[in-house]
This record gives structure tokens, C-alpha cells and sequence, in this order.
């Protein structure tokens, strides 16, 4: 019953997102409340954000999730992603973020062999 209690509090509903900043910037998060979020985003809550000096923001992707461990590995993967990984993410092109991990292999691959 224990364990019950654990998995029952994990399971909720969690978002991933970027928003694109006034700047042209991305912004990635993870929240439980996204339109609570876009919101705070958009009315400038903490002025040492990041978002607060680039404001408006706009939603470009955002990803439900269920158990909020799952939810913060997805969005500390996409802060590693680069920006052309991340608008291929927005149109869908997961031919392009294959090739775009590929070529970043290669490239590591590369500088490896340099050592």
C-alpha cells in the first residue's frame, strides 16, 4: 500500500515547454500548471528571471507528462539541444533532429581526435 502512495503522488500532470522570448531567445521549463505559467511568464512575477527583460513570450512546444521524474529529464535534455534541434522540434522534422544529433556526434567525435 506504500508503494501505492509513492507512485499515486508522482502521477500527475506535468508540462515541458519552450517559449520564444521578445528577443528571439528560448526559454525552456517544466510546470505543472501551463497556462498559470505562460501567464507569470507574460506578466513579469520575479524580476531575476530570465524572461522578465523579454517579454512578451510566446508558446512554441510544450509536452504532457505524467510523472514529473520523466518531465525534468525531457527538459534538461532539451536545454542541451541547440537551437536549430529545438525549432526542428516545432515543426515536427525528426528526420532533421536525427541528423542534427548525428552531425553533433561527429563533431565530438572530431574534437576527440584532436586530444
Amino acid at each position: 500500500m506504500k508503494g501505492n502512495v509513492i507512485t499515486m503522488k508522482l502521477m500527475h500532470n506535468y508540462y515541458v515547454y519552450i517559449v520564444q522570448c521578445r528577443d528571439g531567445l528560448y526559454y525552456t521549463g517544466v510546470t505543472n500548471n501551463l497556462e498559470k505559467r505562460l501567464v507569470e511568464h507574460n506578466e513579469g512575477i520575479n524580476p531575476n528571471s530570465f524572461t522578465y527583460q523579454r517579454r512578451p513570450v510566446v508558446l512554441k512546444y510544450y509536452e504532457h507528462f505524467q510523472n514529473i521524474q520523466n518531465a525534468i529529464a525531457w527538459e534538461k535534455q532539451l536545454k542541451g539541444w541547440s537551437r536549430k534541434k529545438k525549432e526542428a522540434l516545432f515543426s515536427n522534422d525528426f528526420e532533421k533532429i536525427k541528423q542534427l544529433a548525428k552531425s553533433k556526434i561527429t563533431l565530438r567525435q572530431a574534437q576527440g581526435d584532436k586530444l
